[in-house]
């Protein structure tokens, strides 16, 4: 589905329906089959308004957020292998991405789709003066936490981008959007999480699905992955210790870390089913290759000696078809029917490795050890060695977020690109790899529909 985003209807998502806005009438889809009433009566009482944010929910698992973060970034960095022949997604292992390829102009307008939603859902509540004002606080925590979200992820996949905050009511006003620089969006990130985070609650919405709503330690915990990416370590080192000393989290073994009832949980993205776009697109039968699998240098990168790390021998397994060796994932162990699997946004490792980088860029090298040999210790690994200087360190850092994080949300495309280390670590296994390709191109059909957007060095054909 292409979106473009100076149009000026909106399609938000609700849990029993669809809350359609135009600038002539502008009514709320619900039930079957539909009733319709005035969208602002979406914002008169706190169930209708809950309802609203649900569909932020249900917008992100729509769009398959999870996996097309995950897989497309896996396969342009090294952590994932691309085993089928659909063009538009060989075009990432490559990296040899064209500016009409159908999976980035997707990735963009799905992304811009929860920030429209989001818009709207924060324009919303903040006109009404009838909802119960914990709950008002709540869901503007919630709408602010996912337009944050999706920001994140566009400023780090294509740089600057247009920066809509308006609700979809002006967006012929806002039609020619420039892209806003980089700096700019991420202020914006950090000003909606400090927000949600100020307005949500502690606990989880005991209604809901387990930490399936958004709480304060989520906003945290991004805010502290966001101070990172910034290179603010003070803040970083902050945030993520709001989370840590939080007696509601903690590190089940590897095993276990991955069901929904784990409380390494921080947020994670529920359905009906418990199967989640990892399970279905990383576990196949023994007698079919996985779409996506681990490479094999990541694979053979695991320590075995003196001790075996219970990351490789849980979250990963070799099998053999037609006679070539695959190293499927299996994090997540449910491929299809039903299972007790969710789709993990923030966990508690992640916390862990941030202030530890954030430690040892400050120099507090003895505190950052500890914080990685936390996440060692539950893979059933020793401590790092106390003699690592400040470089070494943050090299063991970057292995443990390599062994921690394979085929999660982009983790290391994202990691490889923040510390520069991109072209050091691909050019020698990307034939194609050239050092714009940290990049991916902003939509081609976007900008022939927007002419103030511009395209990112190396796509302009």
């Amino acid at each position: 589905m292409k979106l473009n985003i100076n149009k000026n209807i909106l399609l938000l998502a609700i849990t029993s329906g669809t809350l359609l806005v135009s600038s002539c009438e502008k009514f709320v889809e619900l039930g079957a089959p539909p009733n319709q009433v005035l969208a602002g009566e979406a914002f008169a009482t706190d169930a209708s308004a809950n309802s609203v944010i649900r569909g932020l929910y249900a917008t992100t698992l729509s769009i398959n957020l999870a996996g097309t973060s995950t897989f497309y970034t896996g396969i342009a960095a090294d952590d994932l292998q691309y085993n089928n022949a659909d063009p538009n997604t060989s075009e990432f292992a490559s990296n040899n991405l064209l500016n009409t390829n159908g999976n980035v102009a997707n990735f963009w307008s799905n992304c811009y789709q929860l920030i429209k939603n989001a818009n709207n859902a924060v324009s919303g509540l903040e006109a009404s003066n009838t909802l119960t004002p914990a709950v008002k606080d709540q869901l503007l925590g919630e709408a602010k936490f996912f337009r944050a979200y999706a920001y994140f992820y566009l400023a780090n996949l294509y740089g600057d981008v247009p920066l809509q905050l308006r609700d979809d009511l002006h967006a012929f006003e806002d039609a020619t959007l420039s892209r806003a620089p980089v700096q700019q969006v991420y202020d914006q990130i950090i000003a909606d999480l400090k927000d949600a985070e100020s307005r949500m609650a502690t606990a989880y919405d005991a209604t809901a699905n387990p930490r399936g709503r958004a709480n304060k330690a989520a906003a945290s915990a991004l805010l502290a992955r966001v101070y990172l990416y910034q290179k603010d370590y003070q803040n970083a080192e902050s945030y993520a210790t709001k989370v840590l000393q939080s007696a509601d989290y903690g590190m089940p073994t590897p095993d276990k870390n991955f069901v929904n009832s784990s409380n390494e949980v921080i947020l994670q993205l529920a359905n009906q089913s418990g199967v989640t776009t990892f399970g279905a697109n990383y576990i196949t039968t023994a007698t079919v290759a996985p779409g996506y699998t681990l490479p094999d240098a990541v694979y053979n990168s695991f320590e075995t000696s003196p001790t075996m790390d219970l990351r490789k021998t849980n979250w990963t397994s070799s099998k053999t078809v037609s006679n070539k060796i695959y190293y499927a994932i299996t994090k997540y162990k449910v491929a299809s029917g039903t299972g007790s699997e969710y789709h993990i946004m923030l966990r508690l490792a992640e916390q862990y490795l941030i202030r530890a980088e954030a430690r040892a860029n400050l120099g507090k090298l003895a505190e950052a050890r500890a914080d990685a040999d936390a996440v060692r210790a539950r893979a059933g690994l020793a401590g790092l060695n106390t003699s690592l200087n400040q470089t070494q360190l943050l090299s063991a850092i970057a292995t443990e977020r390599l062994h921690e994080f394979f085929g999660e949300f982009g983790h290391r495309w994202l990691d490889l690109k923040r510390t520069d280390r991109a072209s050091a670590v691909l050019s020698p296994i990307k034939s194609n790899w050239q050092a714009t390709d940290v990049l991916f191109p902003i939509p081609q059909a976007q900008i022939l529909i927007n002419r103030n957007l511009t395209q990112n060095p190396g796509y302009e054909d």
